[in-house]
């Protein structure tokens, strides 16, 4: 008998955990911190999102650029066309896109025209990466200083008046302004949590595994169970890559074999409603309408005008935001060409639904039209019939 009483082990169960290695992860972090690459993540992982700015950029439409100078219209039409933009664009309207698209994700676009110090002309036009800069106020309210973060210290920037900086939805806080995307990233992240869910749930269910169990009946059958399970184990496989090579076999066994699909009870959650109300609020935040992203919402027709029209706002307050680069930007190209004359930005209709409204409306003001006059040569052959 021993004269110490040995410890008892406790029972540490073993759990089989799943890694859930997303690449997106938040975190509440100060102000300021990771921004920017928070914002890339969640366009490059809820494909929404992205699709949200997709559509925002192309239903801005396109612009005519119109010079008060009728000289210098042919000059600044082969500018509009063949500007070059960065490495591999080309053209005013490439440069357009990409500013928007920057201005919408990190809330700020930062740009330069690139003069030849040769000839004196405009060389080309650039779309910087506003992640690297950082505006603030200048000796006075109205004066702004920009600085170069690249290198980890604030590097004044020269002459940043050659530079071209546009702000979305500036504060007294945020003077540099504000990404369009504050206020997503919680809610991106479980929503990617749900899909994640969903994709492990198929991958334990929606891919079939079945257990096989042999029964030996008498004392001969369990004397050979281990010899008989290989054996089944043997012709089950043969069978299965039977069939992945598209041929049928049939399993046919002795004594009581017991086949079961492993998860075959369990049922896989609804996740139609959480799933559905995460989207309703990433795409309210975006002013997109569900059905331009393909999103089988019962909306009213009544309902889809209004969304189009609280769209059609949106679309025109971006627009107010890009038309001062433009115009800044074909103005110095008309004063390194010898031209002092303005240019006036002429934007396109946004959408095929607007050119259906002004036909229509043209059509009622016709016809409007036509019957007064119709009314008014009734009226006065009724009184030429009284004065006879």
């Amino acid at each position: 008998m021993s004269i110490f009483r040995k410890k008892v082990r406790e029972f540490v169960p073993n759990t089989a955990g799943s890694d859930r290695e997303s690449g997106f992860h938040y975190r509440l972090a100060p102000e300021g911190v990771f921004q920017q690459e928070l914002y890339d993540a969640l366009r490059a992982n809820v494909p929404v999102i992205d699709a949200c700015f997709g559509k925002i950029i192309r239903l801005t439409g396109g612009f005519k650029v119109t010079a008060c100078d009728e000289r210098a219209q042919v000059e600044l039409d082969r500018f509009c066309r063949e500007v070059s933009v960065g490495v591999s664009g080309k053209s005013i309207y490439t440069f357009a896109d990409m500013y928007l698209d920057s201005l919408l994700t990190y809330g700020k676009a930062i740009g330069r025209i690139y003069a030849d110090y040769r000839t004196g002309k405009v060389k080309g036009i650039y779309v910087g990466d506003p992640t690297l800069y950082r505006v603030r106020e200048g000796r006075n309210a109205f004066e702004k200083r920009i600085f170069y973060m690249g290198s980890g210290e604030e590097i004044p920037v020269r002459s940043p008046e050659k530079l071209l900086y546009t702000a979305l939805n500036p504060s007294p806080k945020h003077p540099d302004g504000v990404s369009i995307l504050r206020g997503l990233p919680a809610l991106s992240e479980i929503l990617m949590r749900i899909y994640e869910c969903m994709g492990q749930n198929f991958d334990r269910v929606g891919n079939v595994r079945y257990a096989v169990t042999y029964h030996p009946e008498g004392e001969s059958d369990r004397a050979r169970a281990k010899e008989r399970a290989e054996q089944i184990a043997q012709e089950w496989s043969r069978g299965m890559r039977a069939s992945r090579n598209g041929s049928v076999q049939d399993f046919v066994a002795v004594g009581d074999v017991d086949i079961k699909v492993i998860g075959a009870d369990n049922q896989m959650i609804d996740t139609e409603i959480p799933v559905r109300q995460l989207m309703e609020q990433l795409v309210a935040k975006l002013s997109i309408p569900p059905f331009l992203l393909g999103l089988n919402w019962s909306t009213t027709e009544r309902m889809s005008a209004q969304q189009s029209d609280i769209l059609t706002s949106e679309l025109e307050y971006y627009r107010r935001l890009l038309e001062p680069i433009l115009r800044e930007i074909c103005e110095a190209f008309l004063r390194l060409n010898g031209y002092a004359c303005g240019v006036e930005i002429e934007w396109d209709n946004i959408n095929l639904q607007d050119e259906e409204a002004l036909a229509k409306s043209r059509l009622y003001n016709a016809q409007a039209k036509a019957a007064e006059l119709e009314n008014e040569r009734v009226e006065n052959e009724r009184k030429k019939e009284e004065m006879q």
